[in-house]
Parts: C-alpha cells; sequence; structure tokens
C-alpha cells in the first residue's frame, strides 16, 4: 500500500464544471483525498480566477499532477 494520499474522482462528461463552484465571482475547486490510513480529506482550493474556463485549467491541472487510486 502506498504511503501518500491519493486523489479518487469521478467527472461526468455530461457535467464539464464538476468538481468546480463559484463563490462570490471567484471559482472553486473541490476534491477528495484519500489518505493511507483509511481515512479522508475533503480539499477545497481557489483557482484565483473569475473565468470559468480558466478553472476548468485548473482543475485538470490538479487532477493530472495529483496521484490517482487505481481505477475500479
Amino acid at each position: 500500500m502506498s504511503d501518500k494520499a491519493q486523489l479518487s474522482v469521478r467527472v461526468p462528461a455530461t457535467n464539464a464544471d464538476h468538481h468546480l463552484w463559484n463563490n462570490h465571482g471567484i471559482w472553486w475547486c473541490h476534491f477528495t483525498v484519500h489518505r493511507p490510513d483509511a481515512t479522508k480529506a475533503r480539499v477545497r482550493r481557489s483557482t484565483g480566477t473569475r473565468l470559468v474556463d480558466e478553472a476548468r485549467n485548473v482543475r485538470d491541472f490538479l487532477f493530472a499532477v495529483l496521484p490517482k487510486t487505481p481505477a475500479l
């Protein structure tokens, strides 16, 4: 078993803004990280932008660089 936390995400093709929400004009990304000790943590990070297209790019970058759980 890995000693690092792993990202577990499911992005439905029908919702381009999944894992994103707009908080007073700024887009935020939220997701769950599963830790090696069988706990999990909700992570919320600002994308730093008011533009939804840029927010999607930030979300996609985060998901690309974070370690992922094996596909089920």
